[in-house]
């Protein structure tokens, strides 16, 4: 069975503590990001999300969204699944979709990655 709950670390050096994982799915935490729109140093913002409930398999699906107010006017949404595999690893596959604030409507498509 797959525990979201913990301290996980990406592909691009960054930190993923959830935490305070409820009965109901929802969960909080933090994300330490090394890769900034300004190029600075790493920078903790706040996460809130929500799993499913574990069905048989106990590979959860999950959601959570990262704002990241200290440093950029964006919000970060991520979706993905927990998986174990035969050696009891626990890894997070995930997809994420950025949107930055923008001036004007006409800036609209260049707003979201």
């Amino acid at each position: 069975q797959c525990q979201l709950n913990g301290l996980w670390r990406n592909d691009q050096d960054s930190l993923v503590e959830i935490s305070a994982l409820r009965d109901n799915g929802d969960f909080q935490g933090q994300y330490l990001t090394r890769v900034t729109l300004s190029g600075g140093c790493a920078q903790i913002s706040p996460l809130r999300g929500a799993q499913q409930q574990l069905g048989e398999e106990g590979w959860p699906t999950f959601a959570f969204t990262v704002r990241w107010d200290k440093f950029s006017n964006a919000t970060t949404a991520f979706v993905g699944q927990c998986f174990v595999d035969a050696g009891g690893k626990e890894t997070l596959s995930t997809m994420w979709l950025l949107r930055e604030a923008v001036g004007s409507l006409e800036e609209d498509w260049k707003a979201t990655r």
